[in-house]
C-alpha cells in the first residue's frame, strides 16, 4: 500500500521559507519515511493558483502557502476549504499579528528577502572592488568602476572610496603624481564617472606632518613641505582640467558630506547606476 503523503508548496516568490518549514516539521515524523514535497514557485495569479490546487486536490496532498498578496491568500483559503483540502497558511497570522503590534500595514512584496540579499552581497562586492583597486593599483580597475576618484595624496580618496563602496557603488581611485604619469586607461573613462578631489595647502600641510609624526618620520621631509604641496595641487589642477571632470574641495568637510555631493553629481550626469544612494 502507498503510504506517501504528498505536500504542495505554493509560493509567489520562491518557497524556500515554505519548503524549510516542511522539511522540519518531517523530521519530526522519523517512523513515516514517505514524504513528497513539491514547490510551486512564483505563482502570483489566480489561474496559475488554481491549476496547482486542482493537482493537489486529485493526490490528495497538503498544501503549505507562503503567500503574501492577500487576494490569493483569500483565494487559496476559500478554494481549499471548499475543496476539503488540507491547508496550512504559514504567513498570513505572522504578518497580523506583527502588523498589529507595529500599526503599520505590510507592503505585501513578494520576493522581499532576496532583494535584501541581493544589496547585500551587492555591498560585499563593492567594498572588495574598492580595496583591490585602491590608489590605483590596477588601472583595468577604472574602466570597470561606477565612479572613478582622482587626487594627490590626502584628498580622502580611500576613504571616500569605502564610503561609497557601503553604498553598493563600485570605486576605484588614482593618485596623482608629478613624477608618475596617469594610467592611460584614465583617459578612456567616461568624464561623467570621474571625480576630481582637492584640499586646502594648509590642511594638505597639517595632515601630512601628522602622517609622517605617525610613522615616526621627520616632519622635515618633502612630503610635508608647502612647496612641494603647491607643486602637486598644480599638476593635479592641470590633470583635472584634461579629463574635464568636476572637482571638488574636501578641505572642512566630512566624509559623509563629500559622499553626498559625489552622488549628486553622479545622478546630475545621468550615470545610471541603480544603487542604495541614501547618504
Amino acid at each position: 500500500m502507498d503510504n506517501t503523503i504528498d505536500i504542495y508548496i505554493v509560493s509567489d516568490s520562491l518557497g524556500e521559507t515554505a519548503k524549510t518549514v516542511a522539511k522540519a516539521c518531517i523530521y519530526q515524523f522519523p517512523n513515516h519515511e514517505n514524504w513528497n514535497i513539491r514547490r510551486h514557485p512564483y505563482i502570483n495569479n489566480k489561474n496559475l493558483l488554481m491549476d496547482v490546487l486542482e493537482k493537489a486536490k486529485e493526490v490528495n496532498a497538503l498544501v503549505m502557502y507562503s503567500m503574501v498578496n492577500q487576494e490569493l491568500v483569500d483565494y487559496a483559503k476559500s478554494y481549499c476549504e471548499d475543496n476539503n483540502i488540507s491547508y496550512i497558511d504559514l504567513l498570513s497570522s505572522v504578518i497580523g499579528q506583527m502588523a498589529e503590534k507595529a500599526g503599520i500595514e505590510p507592503i505585501r512584496e513578494p520576493g522581499v528577502i532576496r532583494k535584501m540579499d541581493k544589496s547585500y552581497f551587492d555591498r560585499i562586492e563593492a567594498i572588495e572592488f574598492a580595496v583591490k583597486y585602491d590608489d590605483g593599483k590596477d588601472p583595468r580597475g577604472v574602466l570597470k568602476a561606477d565612479v572613478v576618484l582622482v587626487g594627490i595624496s590626502r584628498t580622502s580618496k580611500t576613504p571616500l572610496s569605502m564610503y561609497l563602496a557601503n553604498k553598493q557603488l563600485k570605486v576605484a581611485n588614482v593618485p596623482l603624481v608629478p613624477e608618475v604619469p596617469i594610467p592611460k586607461e584614465l583617459m578612456e573613462v567616461e568624464t561623467k564617472r570621474i571625480i576630481g578631489l582637492t584640499n586646502s595647502p594648509d590642511t594638505l600641510n597639517r595632515i601630512r606632518m601628522e602622517r609622517l609624526r605617525a610613522l615616526g618620520l621627520s616632519g622635515a621631509a618633502n612630503y610635508a613641505k608647502l612647496e612641494r604641496i603647491l607643486e602637486e595641487l598644480d599638476y593635479s589642477e592641470e590633470i583635472m582640467k584634461t579629463l574635464k571632470c568636476p572637482v571638488i574641495n574636501v578641505s572642512n568637510k566630512a566624509i559623509e558630506e563629500t559622499a553626498g555631493i559625489i552622488i549628486d553629481i553622479l545622478k546630475e550626469n545621468g550615470v545610471a547606476v541603480e544603487k542604495d544612494y541614501s547618504i
